[in-house]
């Protein structure tokens, strides 16, 4: 058994969910879910299939997007494991629906944030053991920071 790290660079002004599922339609479905959650979202779907051919499955409306998914679930390799990747949209715009697809085991995480993803190999294939999203944390907020982060969700309108 090995551990292995993949970094995934995130393409500027995009976010990337990466989750877990069990059956080949993952990616019509998930497909289904995003158009359906968000008017003129841009995505690229990429799903890794761990039986019958064990390719890499890809959908999505944006070309580039749809490649880079298709190239990060590759580089994982690991069984039954999705990317999704996204611009004009947030994950919290599409994280309900996505999880509501009958076939969605989990999601490891939803972030802009440079990710790491840890995977173990074995002889039989690759498993996601967990994300590293982000940085270490710094400290604990104070007032100041308390006040900025309650402006800011106003001023990106999730609060009002």
């Amino acid at each position: 058994m090995e551990l292995k790290k993949v970094k995934i660079e995130i393409p500027e002004g995009c976010n990337i969910i990466i989750g877990q599922s069990h059956f080949i339609k993952t990616v019509e479905d998930i497909y289904e879910a995003l158009v359906n959650s968000v008017p003129n979202i841009k995505f690229g779907i990429g799903f890794v299939e761990s039986s019958g051919k064990c390719l890499v499955r890809h959908e999505g409306n944006d070309p580039e997007l749809r490649e880079f998914a298709a190239k990060t679930a590759f580089e994982l390799g690991a069984g039954h494991a999705f990317v999704v990747v996204i611009k004009d949209a947030y994950p919290i715009n599409v994280l309900y629906r996505i999880k509501m697809v009958p076939e969605v085991c989990r999601i490891f995480c939803a972030t802009a944030n440079p990710v790491e993803v840890i995977l173990v190999e074995t002889e039989q294939g690759r498993g996601i053991l967990g994300v590293v999203d982000g940085f270490k944390t710094k400290g604990i907020e104070g007032d100041e920071d308390i006040k900025w982060r309650k402006e800011f969700l106003r001023q990106i309108g999730y609060k009002l």
